[in-house]
């Protein structure tokens, strides 16, 4: 049997393809995941919380997550250089984004731009619970009162968030 350049090419070009293939399907099959699986249900709120209780999932330098209970209220705030996403796991509150007010509950999704003010007050009896997502990291410098709560004001608690750390 006599071997041309074509025939010869084309044995190399399948031969390569299948080298190609048999990688991607190693590195499918043996290689560890690295993502992380936590359940969010797990985590509860400390009996002796305030009004707002963070509990901090992850965080590096692209974001940070938080598990976060909020009993009342959330007072209105912005964020100088991060978007906020938030994903509501239970309990039921009026959201506020700049003027616009919301009824949020279980399944809810809301991403809040740098710079929104945006506010929370819970309405059911049990407290709000949210997943927050933060990026970039959040180091809590970049928070800002858009009013300042008076001292005799439940809201005034709310600056002090209490982390598990």
């Amino acid at each position: 049997m006599k071997i041309n350049k074509a025939t010869t090419k084309a044995l190399l070009t399948q031969r390569k393809t299948q080298n190609f293939i048999f990688l991607i399907l190693a590195l499918f099959f043996f290689s560890t995941v690295q993502a992380e699986r936590l359940s969010l249900s797990e985590i509860t709120l400390p009996p002796d919380a305030g009004n707002i209780y963070a509990h901090k999932i992850a965080s590096d330098a692209n974001s940070s997550d938080f598990v976060i209970f909020i009993k009342k209220q959330v007072p209105l705030h912005k964020h100088l250089i991060h978007t906020e996403t938030i994903f509501v796991l239970e309990g039921r509150g009026i959201f506020q984004q700049g003027e616009e007010k919301i009824e949020i509950g279980p399944g809810d999704y809301l991403r809040i731009p740098e710079n929104t003010p945006h506010a929370v007050t819970v309405l059911s009896v049990k407290p709000l619970k949210v997943l927050s997502v933060q990026a970039p990291e959040f180091l809590g410098k970049d928070r800002v009162f858009i009013k300042e709560p008076s001292l005799e004001s439940p809201a005034i608690k709310a600056t002090a968030i209490e982390t598990d750390e």
